[in-house]
């Protein structure tokens, strides 16, 4: 009954968040509907207006009697402007609702009072307006539908985050079930180890002159091992547990932060962007319309100060809020997406573990230098946004002021017509040129400033979230015996993988008679370098695109040849750049390459497609002519490629910039082939496999084989086997036996510290040493120096770059000498401190 009451339970949960989701589509469409409505609200206006003017012109000539009949004709027409929408017919019924169309009821009430106009008059209305009116509408159309087009690119960019939402909720769910799988079974071991312990008991004084005893001892100690096993299994699920929980609240808060920053700001803007030009053009051209009736008519001024009054009115800010008055159901922010447990789970926040310090803390890091480079390059942004717009709205005006520039210099007929020459029509030409390219190159700033602003809305959220982690881990740290601590550090520590020896070429080689002699279904060097860029290296910017060193890129591939994985032990974060280049270089010096060279016209004809669906189709009926064991490698390589482009807010590594590091490594250009003009198609055909492998590639039900996981641990002792576990069950208890001695040793007068930070030497007095050196101390020179030496040369050490021993600082403030414990609380002393235990 439990277990039906929790699936009813995630059940309901589940219809909950697709019914949010589902909302948010249709608000989203909602949007794009109004978005719609205003630019066919504008247009229908101009049109209005542009008619207006023609029969405006045809009456000028009828006096007083046309033109009333012309005001009346016009104001009962009440359907055509803003459609049948009821908001609309409300802007219609109440004008002062929008400045726009109240400027257009003003138009209207002043036009009843005309009674005679000129020949002048008819000429401007019929002319120069018309025309200004027609630019107008297309200017509107043109920016509404570009718009439009980057509203509907920021939506699917939404929906895909809050797609990703929920793949991390059903990642984190499955792991979760598999660390309580884990726990259930170690219980059940240590069950069955207390009931053979009590039946040993029991029976051992019946049994003590028999040779029962070492097959019970046999079996005791079988029993110890089964629980060791499972006891490392489940602290390994329950990591894995805790990375997926953590990743789904980085992705719960990430949705939330671009769900408020879209509804908040996004869509503001690009309302801003419709509007674009529209008020100031017809401000304009209204203008103009009431200098040519204060010339004509000197007896209208008083219907020409109220409409000079309403376009005085004009106010793009003031409609905007308007508008979202009336379709507020449309634009007002969803629910925060809530974070939903998984069977029972309490931990609703992000958890530092020990073992997961290490890379949280460079992660939140690594967030805030690029929060802080994103901010300066939105703020520049920004600028040149602003700029831009002053610039385009300068444009329009100068187009505006020609036509009244006109008007006033020639009133008559004739001379107006000469002035329509070929100089002036060539210019304004020009004219309309450059504002369509300051309107492009304005689109494109808008775009590069919404999503600047949505990644750092993101970014933002996640450092907030890593930051109160951190805190919380450091007062927990601060509360746990430094044993426990030492304890768990060790439990940590990387075991070496035997090397093994291989029949055939690693690097260079052929991977299919690789995996068949080695029995790797994976090769270990993929394997392991994907492992070490999921522990150390998803948030890593730039990885793969920045080179790393030549010598300790050789020196890993040397280690790979012998067999052996120098992955395990012995490489730090430092060696990002080097493992992810191990890995490119394994897959370029593939002889033959992974994609055959007699599919590359074919795999390249799949790019040309224009629809995602048909890529994906031929691809992936291309790709089944290849081997099973090497399909299996792709599979696993780009599916981890689609995972670590998922980070690409923290490392800036999309999976367009992706496929332009793996297109030429991958997919080489045949010789006779110009690599230049391919190699666009090549990065689009990789980018493809990034973005969709689960759908080119065969399901694990149709080629079985290793998957790439998400959420990996370090290996640890429960990968080795029973032999190697006693063995290094052995080799740890000599080194926690032999680090007390050491300890006490260095209490009686030269002390050991650990560098916490390199330094260089600024004078000959000075030592220069690098991060994790071990440094003797003899005394404090003062309250910032120390005088030690290192590596056999004495000098003096910096204070704050170095950490001391805990046990060392309580001895040496008995002696007078004091130590700063301004770093025990920092992730740089707990480094320390672990370097000086191991």
């Amino acid at each position: 009954m439990a277990m039906h009451g929790k699936l009813r339970r995630e059940r309901g949960l589940q219809a909950e968040y697709e019914t949010q989701v589902k909302e948010m589509r249709s608000q989203l469409s909602e949007q794009l509907r109004c978005l719609e409505l205003q630019g066919e609200l504008r247009r229908e206006l101009l049109q209005e207006l542009a008619e207006f003017m023609r029969r405006r012109a045809e009456v000028e000539l009828e006096y007083s009697r046309g033109l009333e009949k012309l005001a009346e004709r016009f104001s009962s027409r009440g359907g055509r402007l803003g459609g049948s929408s009821r908001e609309y017919q409300s802007f219609r019924k109440e004008p002062s609702l929008l400045s726009s169309l109240h400027c257009w009821a003003v138009l209207l009430q002043q036009t009843r009072q005309q009674s005679r106009d000129s020949a002048a008059l008819s000429e401007v209305l019929a002319g120069p307006l018309v025309q200004r009116l027609s630019h107008i509408a297309e200017d509107v159309g043109r920016i509404v539908k570009k718009s439009k087009d980057l509203e509907q690119q920021l939506q699917e960019e939404l929906l895909e985050v809050v797609s990703e939402l929920q793949t991390a909720k059903k990642t984190y769910q499955v792991y979760h079930t598999e660390s309580m799988n884990a726990e259930a079974k170690l219980r059940e071991a240590e069950r069955q180890e207390e009931k053979r312990a009590g039946r040993s008991a029991a029976a051992a004084p019946a049994t003590a002159t028999t040779e029962a005893g070492p097959l019970r001892k046999t079996s005791l100690k079988k029993g110890s091992r089964l629980v060791e096993k499972r006891q490392a299994k489940f602290l390994e699920h329950k990591l894995k547990c805790t990375k997926a929980r953590n990743e789904y609240l980085l992705s719960l808060a990430s949705v939330n932060a671009a769900v408020s920053n879209y509804y908040l700001h996004d869509v503001l803007d690009l309302m801003d962007c419709c509007d674009t030009g529209f008020h100031l053009a017809l401000g304009q051209v209204l203008r103009s319309y009431t200098a040519a009736e204060s010339r004509t008519q000197a007896s209208q001024m008083q219907g020409l100060g109220s409409l000079e009054e309403a376009v005085e009115a004009l106010d793009p800010p003031g409609d905007k809020a308007k508008v979202l008055e009336v379709h507020a159901v449309a634009f007002c922010p969803p629910l925060r997406f809530d974070y939903q447990p998984h069977e029972g789970d309490e931990v609703a926040e992000i958890r530092v573990e020990v073992e997961l310090r290490d890379e949280i803390l460079p992660r939140a890091q690594n967030i805030q230098s690029r929060l802080d480079r994103q901010t300066i390059e939105t703020e520049e942004v920004n600028k040149t946004l602003k700029a831009t717009l002053q610039a385009l709205l300068e444009v329009v005006a100068l187009e505006d002021g020609d036509v009244l520039d006109s008007f006033q210099a020639s009133p008559s007929t004739e001379s107006l017509k000469s002035t329509s020459s070929d100089p002036g029509v060539r210019q304004a030409g020009r004219r309309r040129g450059q504002q369509q390219e300051t309107e492009t190159f304005y689109i494109t700033k808008l775009q590069e400033y919404l999503s600047g602003r949505s990644i750092l809305a993101k970014l933002q959220a996640k450092h907030e979230k890593l930051q109160e982690a951190i805190n919380r881990g450091n007062k927990e740290e601060r509360q746990v015996p430094w044993t426990q601590y030492t304890q768990r550090k060790l439990q940590k520590s990387h075991h070496p993988r035997p090397s093994s020896q291989y029949n055939h070429k690693l690097f260079g080689g052929d991977m299919e008679k690789f995996i068949q002699s080695s029995g790797q279904p994976v090769p270990l060097v993929v394997e392991s370098c994907v492992r070490f860029i999921n522990l150390n290296g998803l948030q890593h910017e730039g990885i793969f695109r920045v080179s790393g060193a030549q010598p300790r890129v050789s020196e890993i591939r040397d280690a790979f040849e012998r067999g052996e994985d120098p992955l395990v032990e012995g490489c730090t974060a430092h060696d990002l750049d080097s493992v992810a280049g191990v890995l490119k270089l394994y897959f370029r010096s593939l002889e033959p390459p992974l994609f055959p060279p007699d599919l590359f016209g074919e795999l390249l004809a799949s790019a040309e497609l224009e629809t995602t669906e048909e890529r994906v189709e031929l691809v992936s009926r291309l790709l089944a002519q290849l081997p099973g064991p090497v399909l299996v490698v792709l599979r696993y390589l780009f599916t981890f490629l689609n995972h670590l482009a998922q980070y690409s807010d923290e490392n800036m590594m999309d999976p367009y910039n992706l496929a332009v590091c793996f297109g030429p490594t991958l997919l080489p250009v045949p010789p006779g082939q110009d690599p230049v003009a391919l190699q666009g198609r090549v990065n689009q055909l990789v980018q493809t496999l990034i973005v969709q492998p689960a759908r080119v590639f065969p399901p694990l039900t149709l080629l079985p084989g290793p998957v790439y996981e998400k959420c990996m641990a370090p290996p640890s002792a429960s990968c080795l086997g029973d032999t190697q576990v006693e063995g290094l069950a052995g080799e740890n208890e000599p080194e926690l036996e032999a680090g007390i001695p050491v300890q006490e040793d260095a209490l009686e007068g030269v002390v050991e510290a650990v560098a916490c930070f390199a330094y260089t030497g600024r004078t000959a007095q000075e030592l220069t040493f690098q991060r994790g050196d071990v440094l003797r101390l003899h005394e404090r020179a003062s309250g910032d120096w120390w005088r030690g030496e290192c590596a056999g040369t004495r000098g003096l050490i910096p204070h704050k770059y170095i950490m001391l021993p805990e046990g060392a600082e309580k001895h040496m403030v008995g002696q007078g000498l004091q130590a700063s414990g301004e770093l025990l609380s920092s992730p740089e002393s707990l480094l320390a401190m672990e370097f000086i235990h191991r």
